[in-house]
């Protein structure tokens, strides 16, 4: 079994049995407000998998929104991973309840947005695509820009925070290394897809299309109009090619200057996730460039912790850098 067939192996499996602690209840947290709405993707439009272009999204409103009518409020911006939309995303990291708990335990009220991403094949890879669409400015800009119109936020980077878990964790990467004229801290949880990898023919055919149409699209190739890594069981060179130019810790010397700009940057990985690896290496080499970052290690699997991670440290971290009114 190759690199890859292990990797995406390991991909697959942390969603086929999800299953993560719930953090207990906090006594006296506040209800928040949740808004699903639809947010229209011009990046989208015209995309060749025919995937809606009105995207649902969540929106979570602090307990003090409505009867604060002048207050304005920064917004967290959390993608969610491969094969499930932010409906179920919301499920796994317990959310209202864990953004309820975190501020019942200290850190200070924000909007928190969660937009659907999941494609036909399961995941869009945050990527631009004439296949898949323009994810990528799907968020930083579409969503984005409608959440600014339409709720009371701080329409500042200083006050936008962007984080990601699994794929999630790749988007808030690749987004945050291109955008940081829009989001101000990064989150990186668990981050799949960091460094190139040898394909394989027996690997998995969901994330091995979601892939192709979000790195190597093919307009001239229906029904599917991606270009796969191997065909006929020999790898295509040309393709490996693309998928590796998608790859952060590949492409992320080029970005140095924009990485310099947030005012943090934190990662984690679970010491049992078989990301582990990649993303110790994505913290070495912001290391390496003497850009501020922390990053830990905790107990647990890829998909374990995520509750626990989100109301206890995800929260709190974006209290702590984020700009508040």
């Amino acid at each position: 079994m190759s690199k890859l067939s292990i990797v995406l192996f390991t991909f697959v499996a942390a969603f086929a049995q999800v299953k993560n602690e719930v953090p207990p209840l906090v006594p006296g947290a506040k209800p928040l407000t949740v808004d699903r709405i639809r947010v229209h993707g011009a990046a989208l439009e015209g995309n060749l998998e025919g995937d809606t272009v009105d995207r649902e999204v969540i929106v979570y409103l602090p307990a003090s929104y409505a009867a604060k009518k002048t207050r304005r409020y920064p917004v967290v911006y959390a993608l969610h991973g491969y094969s499930v939309g932010a409906s179920q995303w919301s499920q796994e990291i317990h959310v209202p309840q864990t953004i309820e708990g975190a501020v019942a335990l200290g850190a200070k009220e924000m909007i928190v947005v969660v937009p659907d991403s999941k494609t036909i094949h399961g995941g869009s890879m945050y990527s631009s695509s004439a296949t898949t669409g323009d994810f990528e400015n799907y968020i930083a800009h579409d969503v984005v820009a409608y959440i600014d119109a339409h709720y009371r936020t701080i329409p500042n980077r200083t006050s936008r925070g962007l984080v990601g878990h699994s794929m999630g964790g790749y988007g808030a990467t690749r987004i945050g290394m291109k955008h940081p004229d829009v989001f101000g801290s990064l989150y990186i949880m668990s981050p799949c897809c960091l460094s190139a990898r040898t394909p394989s023919a027996t690997a998995t055919a969901g994330i091995q299309l979601a892939s192709a149409a979000a790195w190597s699209p093919d307009p001239k190739n229906p029904p599917t109009y991606v270009d796969l890594p191997v065909k006929d069981g020999e790898v295509q060179p040309e393709i490996v090619a693309k998928w590796a130019a998608n790859a952060p810790l590949a492409f992320l010397d080029q970005y140095i200057g924009n990485l310099r700009k947030y005012r943090a940057i934190a990662i984690d990985v679970g010491d049992q996730d078989g990301l582990r690896v990649d993303t110790a290496k994505l913290h070495d080499a912001l290391d390496k460039y003497g850009i501020a970052n922390t990053f830990e290690v905790y107990s647990g699997t890829h998909t374990s912790a995520m509750g626990i991670r989100f109301q206890g440290f995800v929260m709190p971290f974006f209290s702590r850098t984020l700009v508040f009114q």
